[in-house]
């Protein structure tokens, strides 16, 4: 399996575990995509809103949430979220990019500071580890019996790198340069193909391989990252430990 399959894999096995946590993040995406798409909350007008209702749906979030999330966002009176990223390294030289989702940058600046201090590493400046991720989207795709080779052939003119089957899911895996994630939404819709879920990720170019001792360091600074109201998502370099 490539290695954006293998950190996937890992970071939905092991850090999206709580309910609860998912639908917050995605409340977020929901507000995010309509403000940047100009207050639009039509998913028909609005790609990026279109591609986060897909991922509620596997989650499972309730309508009723997306409802709120939407209202919420067209609310003049709401407060305006921003993504606002950060780099450090943690414990043993693992370097962590941070997403986060923000209406109040003063509170996360020092939250993810605090997680990074006390986790035994340290917060850096902008640009001292993003050169290690390359930025990939990805689609996960309805298996329509469709050969692996065929359907990459397919998109591959489209920006697709790689399209790996994932039996266990009954899903094609669809991964690209993030440039690419408009031209492959759109032919994946356009062929009548069911985008189960998609988005975005930062795929490390590099990784390291730890102890078990030191992984278990390494994610507990993960876990209070990720355990923060204002983070959306967290990359590392460490070796993935689910093959």
């Amino acid at each position: 399996m490539g290695r954006a399959f293998e950190f996937r894999k890992e970071r939905k096995m092991k850090r999206w575990a709580a309910m609860s946590k998912i639908f917050a993040r995605l409340n977020k995406d929901i507000i995010l995509a309509i403000k940047e798409g100009g207050g639009i909350a039509d998913p028909d007008t609005n790609a990026r809103l279109r591609a986060v209702l897909q991922n509620c749906k596997a989650a499972n979030m309730p309508k009723d949430n997306i409802e709120r999330a939407i209202k919420k966002a067209t609310d003049k009176d709401t407060s305006d979220y921003k993504e606002v990223t950060f780099e450090g390294y943690g414990p043993h030289g693992i370097a962590v990019y941070v997403e986060t989702a923000t209406d109040n940058n003063n509170r996360t600046v020092a939250n993810v500071r605090s997680h990074f201090n006390r986790g035994g590493g340290q917060l850096g400046t902008t640009g001292s580890v993003e050169f290690m991720f390359n930025r990939m989207c990805f689609f996960n795709v309805a298996d329509n019996g469709m050969d692996v080779d065929d359907l990459t052939l397919e998109l591959i003119d489209f920006g697709a790198e790689e399209v790996e089957k994932d039996d266990e899911a009954n899903q094609f895996i669809v991964s690209a340069p993030f440039e690419s994630f408009g031209a492959l939404q759109t032919k994946l819709e356009g062929d009548g193909m069911e985008i189960v879920e998609s988005g975005l990720e930062r795929v490390p170019t590099t990784t390291k391989a730890l102890s078990p001792e030191q992984v278990e360091e390494v994610e507990a600074l993960i876990e209070k990252l990720e355990g923060d109201d204002d983070v959306q998502a967290v990359y590392h370099t460490m070796e993935p430990s689910v093959g």
